[in-house]
């Protein structure tokens, strides 16, 4: 028996709508608000790079009053 794996998972729509209605008009100042280089929001946007716990945490800071749960869902990575 082999232990689930877990990983967090941007909902890219959502994620994208909330920074729309937040003002962002390019992924450049969204990830200067978010405090990381607009490569790895771009990467992460388009799927090619998971969320780490910086993304997680700008993203958080930078699209409040957007939760967690709003922005990212926990999926289980299958071997």
């Amino acid at each position: 028996m082999s232990a689930s794996r877990y990983s967090v998972k941007l909902r890219y729509s959502t994620f994208t709508k909330a920074a729309r209605l937040a003002g962002f008009k390019s992924d450049y100042v969204l990830a200067y608000k978010m405090g990381l280089n607009r490569s790895t929001v771009m990467r992460v946007r388009s799927g090619e790079l998971q969320p780490g716990a910086a993304f997680i945490g700008g993203a958080l800071a930078a699209l409040a009053p957007m939760q967690f749960d709003d922005l990212f869902e926990v999926v289980e990575v299958k071997p």
